[in-house]
């Protein structure tokens, strides 16, 4: 396919990231940033005419102990109405396919995907429309998730059968392997359960070389929301969201992002500014 931008890749510890072509969303900018006003937010993340800001759906690749490994899955391709692509402020879909073939990859070569939770901007992009019949796209992969988080995705409340999609699970659900608290996936590659943003959200942990690099997930979706009271409007449970952040929110580290649309990762000095950042290509 042509005009597939090249892959952001950068190396950290030794290990190497590459962020493939997921999709781009648009999201209210007010519903991100929860109750923090917006002559604040607005100083620290860009925001367009329509109060939405640009929140990427790109994954994460990078190869551990001899595994194809990704961190969530985009938003699809071919999938959503017109009217979900308007209310999502879907600009771009995704083109996972060509960004792997840069890598001399296709979807079958993925081993493992890990997934912090199942809201469709991050799950959309386990399955695709094939024959008029929605099928796997990474059908060779163990996705992760958590225990929690599986549950209610099949059986959501009121408020979470909004993002929570049967088209999303149901044809993978053979693939999946659930954990309680923690999970190491293989050497140096972890998932921990915090709940916050959806109950069974979690986050990844991955230690390479001195360095150690954390995914935040939602919880962290951008470098704007370091402040641990700066927590969405779309979490369903904020005080556990702001407990992780305290928890986990640490100077020295790097922090890697799905959703960012200016960095790839950052570490962040004590007092939360950007020390040091790894910026995204933009083209």
């Amino acid at each position: 396919m042509t005009g597939v931008r090249d892959l952001d890749t950068y190396e950290i510890g030794g290990l190497k990231f590459h962020w493939l072509d997921g999709g781009v969303t648009n999201m209210d900018g007010g519903a991100m940033f929860g109750v923090v006003p917006k002559p604040l937010w607005s100083r620290k993340y860009p925001v367009n005419e329509l109060n939405q800001i640009e929140l990427r759906t790109e994954p994460i690749f990078f190869q551990a102990e001899g595994k194809n490994i990704l961190i969530e899955s985009g938003i699809g391709s071919g999938k959503l109405s017109d009217k979900q692509k308007r209310n999502y402020g879907v600009s771009e879909e995704s083109s996972i396919k060509e960004s792997l073939k840069k890598l001399s990859l296709k979807p079958e070569d993925i081993d493992i995907i890990l997934m912090t939770h199942m809201h469709f901007d991050h799950a959309s992009g386990l399955t695709e429309v094939r024959d008029g019949i929605i099928v796997p796209v990474f059908e060779n992969a163990v996705i992760y998730t958590s225990e929690t988080e599986w549950n209610e995705l099949k059986e959501p409340n009121i408020r979470s059968k909004n993002t929570y999609w049967k088209e999303n699970w149901e044809p993978i659900q053979h693939q999946v392997k659930t954990f309680i608290e923690k999970v190491e996936i293989v050497n140096g590659v972890e998932m921990i359960h915090t709940g916050g943003h959806s109950d069974g959200h979690s986050i990844i942990r991955l230690t390479a070389g001195d360095e150690e690099i954390i995914h935040m997930g939602d919880l962290l979706p951008t470098h704007a929301h370091f402040n641990p009271l700066w927590v969405l409007a779309y979490d369903d449970y904020p005080m556990d969201s702001i407990f992780a952040k305290q928890k986990w929110m640490q100077a020295d580290k790097w922090y890697i992002f799905y959703h960012d649309a200016i960095y790839r990762a950052v570490k962040f000095s004590a007092d939360g500014k950007v020390k040091e950042a790894l910026d995204r290509t933009k083209i």
